[in-house]
């Protein structure tokens, strides 16, 4: 089902302005402010709508007030996903599929990309990051405000200790790219900077506005007023990781109230997403969906993720067409007014029709992720997972790599492989991902640990 009403959910006030403009308009009004919220880590069932033991109301009440995206997929960790937001194309164009970009890599994002900061203050936006960038910061140019943002508020990299804000004894705490030493537990830091943004932006510009959480990111610490409301729970980790949540939510909640303030939460598009599916080591939760967190199966690649604009997308509804993240990379340019005329080519397409509309995906693949370890792709219902061992112990030795096919319609939670009764439908995804593995960038770096011989600096990112 492409669209339908969801039932019995109720629907807050303060989410919901009045608008003489009806969802099926195909003409949206002219340059509409943007807020991206990412969450990070956040798992399949942690929030409240899915059923979880989570509180998360703010969230419940946004995603009741548009339009859930069941079938949203993103990259399995971190860095991949930002990226694929911030270009439209999938991380193989540009070497950052494989693992995340640590304080101490001496890499970033292709300088080459064109930005979707950059596009949008081409049309006129006032763009900003609170928050998260982890596209790189080992020199200058890979930093977010020669990337095209004006203003730049949090840290560079992840797993930054919430309340010192330190990453292994640097601090990585940031204003306008120079180091920021002040107290506060990072979620509410990052909120309280969008609010002041807000609170001072002329509303007669359009504002971009990119709310990049660290929560609930390992290291697994919370305020203690939020621990004291799960107490219930009994393991550590899952109560430490729903209290971040719910302090992540609240936060969320004074964003809204400041765009309602000001007058400019009717024209405000508001995307929400995960960055990946939850850890489940680390306290998180997919429900019924398989693995989770740095894995190609469901639980690490399909998230939590709505969209909500007043008067523009209708309440209440659910859409289950498949869509990636690199998607709402064109879609916010064409929105925004903004030049689609990109200098490398967009894996992303247009999902407003099927997000405001319900009408079918513009795609039919959805490239999950291709490594020298493996990967996998869906082609309509069907999904390939490919694992290729490491190698093996013997000179010469080339293992197999496993072959999974999953019917995604039929089985969302991938437990019956298909792939011996079906050899021709694994013999066509299997064309499909060798393609895209023959057209990828070599990997930049796995991410991996420290060197030994690396000198923590007193502050990440920052010029002797």
């Amino acid at each position: 089902m492409r669209l339908m009403t969801a039932a019995a959910i109720a629907l807050s006030a303060a989410f919901l302005t009045t608008s003489k403009a009806h969802a099926s308009d195909p003409k949206p009004p002219a340059r509409p402010h943007i807020l991206v919220i990412l969450a990070d880590d956040l798992g399949w069932k942690d929030v409240g709508y899915h059923g979880g033991e989570i509180r998360t109301p703010v969230l419940d009440r946004l995603a009741a007030a548009g339009v859930r995206l069941e079938q949203f997929y993103v990259q399995p960790v971190c860095t991949p996903t930002r990226a694929s937001l911030m270009t439209g194309r999938y991380p193989i164009r540009y070497g950052l599929q494989v693992g995340v970009i640590r304080p101490w890599s001496q890499y970033g994002l292709s300088l080459e990309e064109r930005m979707l900061p950059q596009a949008l203050k081409g049309a006129g936006y006032r763009t900003a990051i609170t928050g998260k960038w982890h596209l790189g910061c080992y020199e200058k140019p890979y930093r977010p405000l020669q990337r095209g943002f004006d203003w730049q508020y949090g840290m560079y990299g992840g797993a930054i200790d919430y309340f010192t804000h330190e990453r292994d004894g640097g601090l990585d705490w940031h204003r306008n790219e120079k180091a920021l030493r002040e107290e506060g537990y990072s979620t509410n830091l990052i909120a309280r900077e969008a609010v002041r943004l807000i609170e001072e932006h002329d509303a007669k510009q359009p504002l971009f506005l990119y709310l990049a959480f660290n929560s609930p990111h390992a290291p697994l610490q919370a305020p203690p007023e939020y621990l004291d409301r799960y107490r219930a729970i009994t393991d550590r980790k899952r109560q430490t990781y729903a209290a971040m949540t719910t302090c992540m939510d609240d936060a969320i909640g004074r964003v809204l109230e400041a765009l309602e303030k000001r007058g400019m939460r009717e024209n405000t598009l508001i995307l929400f997403a995960s960055d990946n599916g939850g850890p489940l080591p680390l306290g998180a939760n997919n429900g019924p969906l398989r693995a989770g967190k740095g894995t190609v199966y469901e639980g690490g690649v399909r998230v939590p993720a709505f969209a909500v604009w007043p008067g523009r997308i209708r309440p209440g509804t659910v859409v289950n067409e498949m869509l990636h993240i690199v998607d709402w990379h064109p879609t916010l340019l064409k929105l925004a007014g903004a030049s689609l005329d990109s200098p490398l080519p967009l894996d992303g397409r247009d999902a407003w029709p099927t997000m405001a509309e319900g009408k079918p995906s513009p795609r039919t693949e959805i490239l999950h992720n291709v490594t020298p370890d493996g990967g996998a792709i869906r082609c309509g219902d069907w999904k390939l997972v490919v694992n290729v061992p490491r190698a093996g112990r013997g000179a010469g030795e080339s293992p197999a790599p496993s072959i999974e096919l999953f019917n995604i319609a039929r089985d969302p939670y991938e437990k019956t492989n298909l792939a011996e009764e079906n050899p021709e439908k694994v013999k066509e995804l299997r064309s499909r991902l060798d393609a895209y593995a023959k057209a990828a960038v070599p990997p930049k770096g796995r991410g991996g640990p420290m060197p030994r011989d690396f000198k923590v600096p007193k502050v990440w990112g920052e010029d002797e």
